[in-house]
Parts: C-alpha cells; structure tokens; sequence
C-alpha cells in the first residue's frame, strides 16, 4: 500500500513539471503596415454594363418640363393676281377601234386555174362555252411550166372544235381533217424518157390525215394541264400509220413545306407510234414499224440576283416494236440563265438541252411532199444544244434578238433522190410487175447522219409608226457529217424580210425569203453525182383593200420576180402565181 501510494506522489510531482514553461521576454515587430496598389489592364464583358429598363422611370425638374404652346393666326386680306386656269383632258391616240367579227369567208381564183376558198364559223354561249369550224381549200392545174409529168396540187384542211369553262376548270376537243394531193413531176433530166414511159406513169399521191385531239386545264390544282391526240395517216399506196400523243404538266408546291420556294414543275409525255408500208423500194415486202416512249421533264425556276434561273432535265424511254435491241434510254439537260446587263436594253442569255424526236411518215412528208412511200423511219436523238446569246429592247419599237449554238445530233434526217429503175424505155421489171409511179428517179428516200452543227440566228423588228413594220431574220449552219458527203437538199443560209402596213381602208404585207446553196445528188447509169441546187430569191406581196368593215378585197402574189429554181432536186417551182377574191365579214347569218 505504500508503495503504490509512492508511484502516485511521484507521477503527480513529475507532470507539474512538465507543465511549466521558461519566462522570455517579448519583443516588439519591427514590420510596419502597407497599402499595396496592384495595377493590370481591363477586360470588360458584356455583364459589366449597366443595363436601362425596358421603360424608364424619368423624373423632371420643374424648370425643363415641356410648356404648352398656344398658336393664333393673324388674317390680314392680301391682294393677288393669280388666276386660276381650268385644265383641259390630255388623252392618247390608240388608233380607231377595229371591230372584230366571229365569221369570215374568203373566195379567191388565180392564174394556173387556182381556185381558194377560206372560212372561219365561230359562236359562243351564254355558258361560257364556244365551237367553230374552219375550212381553206387551194389547188392548182399544171402550175410549173416545162414538166412532162402533171405538177398539179390540190390541199383541203377542216377543223372543228368546242370549248366549254366549268367552275373549276375548262376543257376543250376538236377534230382535224386533211387531204393533201401532190405529184411526183421531177423526172431525171439526164434520162430521155419515151412518150410512151411518160403516159403509162402515176405520178399522183394523197395524203390523208384524220386528227382527234381533246385537253383540259385545271388552274387551281396540282395538275394544271393534259391533252391528248389521236391520228390515224395513210396515202394512195396502201401505207397507213396510227399514232396517240398523251402529255400534261404538274405543278409541284414546296410552300407548304415551309420553306420559301418556288413551284416545282413536271411535265410528263407519252407516244406510242405505229404503221407500215406496202412494198419498199427495191424489195417488194411489207415495211413495218413501231415505237413507244415515256417521257419525264423536272424543271425548278426561280430568281436570284436579278438572274432568272431554270434548272431541269428530260429523260425518255424508247422501245422498238420491231426490233428490241433499239430500246434504249435517253437523257437530257434542261438549263438556262438569263440576266440583263442593261435592264432592258440587253438581256444576256445562255443554256443546255436537248430531246427525243419522232420521225413519222406524216411528219417527213410534211416537209418534203415528194418522199417515197417506202421509207425507213428512225428517231432523231438531240444529244446537247448549247446555246447563248443576248435580246433585249433597243427603244420602245425595236426589238432584237441574237443567238449562237452548237448541238449534236444522232440519226438526222436528210432527203437524196432515189435512183431510177426504169432507163427512160422500160416500165416493168423483170419479175412481172410495173414501175410505180415513184421509182422513175422522181422521189425521195431519208438518209440519217450522225451531225454536229454550229449556228448563228439573228432577228431584228421596228414598229416604224402605229401602222407601218418591218423586220428580218436570218440564220446560218454548219454541219460536219459522219458518214455522208453533203447536207442533202438543206441550206446553210437562209434569210427572210417581212414588213406590213395597215391603215383604216389599206393594208399591204409583204416576205422576202432567201435560200442559200444547196446539194443534191443525181445518179447516172453506173454511178451518181453530186450537183449544185442554187440559191434564190423569193418575193411575195399581199394587201387588200376595206370597202366597209363587211367586205373586203384581197391580192396575193407569190414569185413575183418570176424566179426559177429548185426547192429540192429536179423539183423546179412554179413561177409568178397571183390568186384575186373577195373576203365578207359578219357576225351571225341569221
């Protein structure tokens, strides 16, 4: 017990000491108390700024406060000289007012015993509904001079159509009807044919075409229009072709996507086109053909910059009836820009294209009458057209327009002589069968050439007076063929001066055409030949004078100059022809 009352005296006397500290003495800081300024440059943000209210507060002193005005006027009588003058109406002088009647009939006979005839039917309802019929019938007796063959013509067109505008949309349908009679007179001046071979020759050929065509427009929808046409042509050589044409245009609104944009516009095509012919030129077999396309063309315009701008594209599918392997699909551009320079004065323009065309036996014939009925039909593929130029209007009464192009085409159509089978004596072949009419060297077959062309076009119109314009136009080619030696029976220039005055009692017009060189080709007995058609001027006046605004007389001169040349080879035109009638106007017959 003492002992443990030791070791706790000892452990308390132990952590006393350890407690207590040695006295030192304190000693004063010598380090006095600064202010430091710390100076770097300033970033200000947008944060830091003092923000106004939206509607301040503002309070005025008394002293800037705005003070109320007050006005008095002081009348006091002043004496004037001023005189009121009344003005007088100024009006501009439109011309007197030409009555516009619903009928014509126009009878007329020329020299070359050159019956015409003319008339226009036309009526409307009260419904917004019209129909008309038109009629025009020309021939002519022998009218070339010098051919040993008949160059007589004869052409009869008949049209009739109806016309009616519902609520919402307006359709329409006609019928067209044409007879068209030619001869095949241009014999082979380099074969003496007997008078015997010339009498048993039939050089006549008629054409026959029966149309029936129908549209509607729908403007308030997104399709704004489609037609159709139904054909059927044939000729006196038991040929005979059917064709249906079917297109119509969409309208594509991108508004209501929410975006601000112009329409988009789709046109679709389809044609189906069929026929045969009885016999070909140097085999004796039926000719047949058929083709069926499908046509698309997107196009989006729109303005930017004061440039007008079309982009689009044309893609067809063409299918062969007769031979499969010429089914193919064909694309094109559809670009152009436009852009005035000077506003109005010069507008310059530029662009791409291209498409598909058909060649019918009907179309062919169209533009040279004297084919054979024996022809091998392709279509012509328009591979590019690019084109640039620049029209605009010089003052108010001249109007121009200037154009460059270069275009590549497929299978492109030229007209060449067919070699004659009889030797001016013969008339038969040797398996029994006679000469038709057209295989005396007098027609024409279609060649096709693979062409690339450069052209220039140029055109130019003045309104001299109210009453007085004139103006011209011309263009020039130049192809670079594939295969073929020359552009057979096609111009590389050709020109045309138009003017026509007008006046209450008078009226004259006249056309001046000019045609440039020309190829053709002519075949001797053992080979052919390639001969010069030259060029040639052709002047042609009209006018007439007004009775009363019922009747009328008229005067057509065609060739006046009396010039001979050659439309196509060995076709020599008719000379000076001058056709005299008598046109009655009126609005009703009853």
């Amino acid at each position: 017990m003492k002992k443990f009352i030791v070791l706790i005296t000892l452990f308390v006397s132990t952590l006393a000491t350890a407690q207590k500290k040695p006295s030192v003495s304190a000693k004063k800081d010598s380090i006095k108390t600064e202010v430091v300024n710390v100076v770097t440059s300033y970033a200000p943000k947008v944060s830091d700024a003092f923000k106004i209210k939206r509607r301040p507060t503002i309070n005025l002193n008394k002293d800037i406060e705005k003070k109320e005005l007050t006005y008095k006027i002081i009348s006091v009588p002043v004496a004037s000289t001023f005189v009121p003058k009344s003005g007088t109406l100024k009006g501009i002088n439109v011309g007197k007012k030409e009555r516009i009647f619903d009928n014509y009939i126009a009878v007329g006979f020329g020299n070359n015993i050159t019956p015409f005839a003319e008339g226009y039917m036309h009526s409307s309802t009260p419904f917004d509904s019209e129909y008309g019929a038109g009629l025009t019938f020309i021939s002519s007796y022998d009218p070339v001079e010098d051919t040993k063959l008949s160059s007589s013509f004869l052409n009869i067109d008949f049209d009739l159509f109806f016309k009616q505008e519902e609520r919402y949309f307006d359709w329409g349908m006609g019928v067209d009807i044409e007879i068209n009679k030619h001869n095949w007179y241009g014999l082979p001046t380099n074969i003496e044919f007997a008078e015997a071979t010339i009498n048993t020759i039939k050089e006549s050929q008629i054409y026959k075409s029966y149309k029936i065509f129908g549209n509607v427009n729908i403007p308030d929808s997104n399709i704004k229009n489609a037609d159709i046409a139904v054909r059927y042509f044939s000729d006196s050589f038991e040929s005979s072709e059917f064709a249906i044409d079917i297109n119509s245009l969409f309208q594509i609104p991108l508004g209501r996507a929410g975006y601000d944009l112009e329409d988009i516009y789709l046109g679709f095509s389809t044609n189906f086109m069929g026929g045969h012919f009885a016999n070909g030129y140097d085999v004796r077999n039926t000719k047949k053909y058929g083709i069926f396309y499908v046509g698309l063309n997107p196009y989006y315009k729109f303005k930017y910059n004061d440039f007008d701008i079309k982009i689009g594209a044309k893609a067809y599918y063409s299918m062969d009836k007769e031979n499969s392997k010429n089914s193919k699909f064909f694309a094109y551009p559809d670009v152009s820009i436009s852009h005035p320079v000077i506003h109005k004065i010069a507008n310059l323009y530029v662009g791409a294209s291209g498409d598909f065309n058909v060649n019918s036996h009907q179309s062919l014939s169209e533009k040279n009458p004297f084919v054979s009925p024996t022809l091998t039909l392709l279509p012509t593929n328009e591979m590019y057209n690019f084109f640039g130029g620049i029209k605009g209007v010089l003052t108010d009464n001249v109007n121009y327009n200037v154009k460059a192009s270069y275009k590549n085409e497929e299978n492109k159509s030229f007209y060449v002589l067919h070699k004659s089978k009889s030797d001016g004596i013969n008339i038969g072949s040797r398996d029994g069968f006679f000469y038709k009419g057209y295989e005396y060297g007098n027609s024409f077959d279609v060649v096709y050439d693979d062409v690339k062309t450069v052209s220039v076009f140029g055109e130019i119109s003045y309104d001299a007076t109210r009453n007085v314009t004139i103006g011209f136009s011309g263009k020039y080619d130049n192809y670079t063929l594939k295969n073929t030696q020359e552009a057979w029976n096609t111009p590389q220039l050709k020109a045309d001066f138009f003017g026509k005055y007008k006046a209450d009692k008078w009226f004259v017009a006249t056309n001046i055409y000019f045609v440039g060189d020309r190829k053709g080709l002519i075949y001797n007995t053992t080979d052919s030949k390639t001969i010069s058609l030259k060029s040639y001027i052709d002047i042609n006046i009209n006018g007439g004078y007004h009775f009363n605004p019922l009747l009328s007389v008229f005067v057509k001169a065609n060739n006046i100059s009396n010039t001979k040349y050659q439309r196509f080879t060995n076709f020599n035109a008719q000379g000076i022809q001058v056709i005299g009638g008598i046109i009655w106007r009126f609005d009703t017959l009853f």
